[in-house]
């Protein structure tokens, strides 16, 4: 049995759910977002908080699954979800230009980059900021933004997230 799937997920105040079928509405004050839930999984209202149920024990995983997104999707709502990711390198930096965010990251071009409807970048000391509302969005965007330098293990130049360890090789060693 799912341990995650028998939490409910408590609304927070100005957080509402909706729930039409197999199509679960989340709406807050950062926006509006929907899932269409499996059909294994029972979802209902109780209250100011949000219940999950299975008849089968066989579909265990997608009990915890649908409640670990509604869950996802009423902490997007409320608070928002946010990702850093800081540009190490001599000469690499980023910069905005409207809705793009311009990198230049040693290629032979600069790379233009749009922000995708939803999210918004900020850039300060070569560190740029994903936030929205949605965490599958924010993570793909900044996923999207790694891949275009990834850290390299000799020296740790390219783009991270903020906090994270690269693994350090050790080089040439001269005889």
């Amino acid at each position: 049995m799912s341990r995650i799937g028998k939490n409910p997920v408590i609304l927070p105040a100005g957080v509402s759910v909706s729930i039409n079928g197999s199509l679960i509405s989340v709406k807050g004050g950062l926006g509006e977002l929907t899932y269409t839930k499996r059909d294994e999984v029972n979802v209902s209202l109780e209250g100011e908080s949000v219940v999950f149920s299975i008849e089968n024990p066989e579909f265990s995983s997608y009990w915890g699954l649908t409640r670990t997104l509604v869950a996802n999707m009423v902490e997007g709502v409320s608070k928002g979800y946010s990702k850093t990711l800081e540009v190490i390198g001599t000469g690499y930096k980023i910069t905005q230009k409207g809705k793009y965010l311009v990198f230049f990251l040693g290629h032979s071009h600069d790379i233009w980059y749009e922000v995708p409807e939803g999210l918004t970048a900020e850039i300060k000391d070569n560190k740029v900021t994903i936030k929205g509302y949605d965490k599958q969005k924010v993570g793909q965007a900044a996923a999207v933004i790694r891949s275009f330098r990834k850290p390299e293990p000799y020296k740790g130049k390219g783009v991270r997230y903020l906090g994270e360890v690269i693994k350090r090789k050790a080089g040439k060693s001269g005889k």
